[in-house]
């Protein structure tokens, strides 16, 4: 059980492993683990012992006097708080020595101050060495978007590919979740049983969900900032989702160069580690109200930038830039894409193989797109992952599994 301790240190936690724990047990816990004797201990329930002035007022306090009393008769559970009052100086773990000064705490000194605050810095290196995009894949994402949405409104997917130990990021495709995109938001309306489809495809294909990209629009491209207080929340969420410290987010938007002309411009980057460890732990305003600076990231409680105290911090300290490369993956990005405006049909499954006869099954059906249609009618445990085991090593495919798909193409 986890309980928490308060004293006039502030609150410490303290893992009692022993379901039949006295109250003794807990005080040698407490001069092991914190540092406080137990001969100076007085312990409490009742949060008012922290009030108490004077030797005779700490004394009042019995309701935890008794060393044998075990801890299941007080009603405790995880979490619960315990209140210490003790006497003398003692040495806080990762903290100066304490002492006491008056009767609420502890003299605290200029680096004690500081040290509570967060400081927000700009941080030089990413995780990530770089990333490499499927030029099949990233072109089927931005074809889309730029001939069909024609950068109106929002779109993004989740990249799936490779991450190698040097910290290499290679994106072989790119799933498209379901979600509603507007000039300014982005909503993804994920699908917990479509996601499960994509992860197990990935997982036999050998792929793992290395990062997030999405689009910005037409109406954003005047603006000044990277990444608007909206986009950077998002970006950290995902980022704070998953597990991996090379993930990274890609973001595609037109620009228009020397000659006025309007190209498609991808950019990488990483969210920074304090950014997401800020998200993490909730410091970021989710609720952004009409008329605050997109370029400007709201906190709920002051952080130190460039020496200042501040609730406002430009979204540029969250951003790690990566550089982008692209390369020819073993997969093709031909097969119709999920979740866009027309569902995909299953007569898109019999064009497709009629288009590709001349290939080995195989390669007939290397298309992560194509795969996800399939997984739909095949049972997930068996045959979805032996399906993309085959693509990943482009082995022969099963002859049943041949007569299967094709006639599920012939029926459409």
């Amino acid at each position: 059980m986890m309980l928490r301790i308060r004293s006039r240190d502030g609150l410490e936690r303290l893992k009692i492993e022993n379901p039949r724990a006295t109250i003794a047990d807990l005080k040698s816990q407490i001069e092991s683990q914190l540092r406080v004797p137990i001969q100076s201990q007085t312990l409490s329930t009742k949060q008012n012992l922290l009030l108490a002035k004077t030797p005779d007022d700490v004394s009042r306090f019995t309701d935890m006097s008794n060393p044998q009393i075990p801890l299941s008769s007080l009603n405790l559970t995880q979490g619960s708080i315990i209140y210490l009052a003790y006497d003398g100086e003692r040495t806080v773990a990762g903290r100066h020595t304490v002492s006491p000064a008056g009767s609420f705490g502890k003299k605290m000194t200029m680096n004690d101050l500081i040290a509570k605050q967060m400081r927000v810095t700009r941080q030089e290196n990413p995780h990530c060495e770089l990333v490499s995009f499927d030029r099949d894949a990233a072109n089927a994402f931005q074809h889309y978007v730029n001939e069909t949405l024609a950068f109106a409104v929002k779109r993004g997917g989740f990249m799936y590919g490779t991450v190698s130990p040097e910290g290499k990021v290679e994106v072989d495709f790119i799933y498209e979740p379901p979600q509603q995109g507007t000039e300014e938001n982005l909503i993804l309306l994920r699908d917990p049983d479509e996601e499960r489809l994509v992860e197990v495809i990935a997982m036999g294909l050998g792929l793992r969900k290395v990062g997030f990209i999405f689009t910005q629009t037409i109406c954003q491209d005047k603006k000044d900032y990277t990444m608007s207080n909206v986009e950077v929340l998002q970006a950290a969420e995902l980022h704070a989702e998953s597990d991996l410290k090379e993930w990274v987010t890609a973001m595609v938007k037109l620009e228009v160069n020397e000659d006025g002309v309007a190209d498609v411009h991808f950019e990488a980057f990483q969210m920074s580690d304090l950014c997401v460890r800020l998200f993490k732990e909730g410091w970021f305003e989710t609720v952004i109200p009409e008329g605050v600076d997109p370029k400007l990231s709201r906190m709920k409680k002051d952080v130190v930038v460039g020496g200042k105290d501040t609730r406002e911090v430009d979204n540029d300290f969250f951003l790690v830039v990566v550089k982008i490369f692209d390369h020819q993956g073993p997969l093709s990005s031909t097969f119709p894409i999920e979740n866009r405006t027309v569902p995909v049909p299953m007569k898109a499954l019999r064009n497709h193989l009629d288009r590709s006869k001349s290939l080995p099954f195989v390669k007939r059906i290397s298309d992560f797109h194509l795969l996800l249609l399939l997984s739909r009618f095949l049972d997930i445990n068996a045959d979805v992952p032996a399906l993309a085991e085959c693509v990943q090593r482009q082995s022969a495919v099963p002859e049943g599994y041949q007569l299967i798909i094709e006639s599920m193409a012939s029926a459409s």
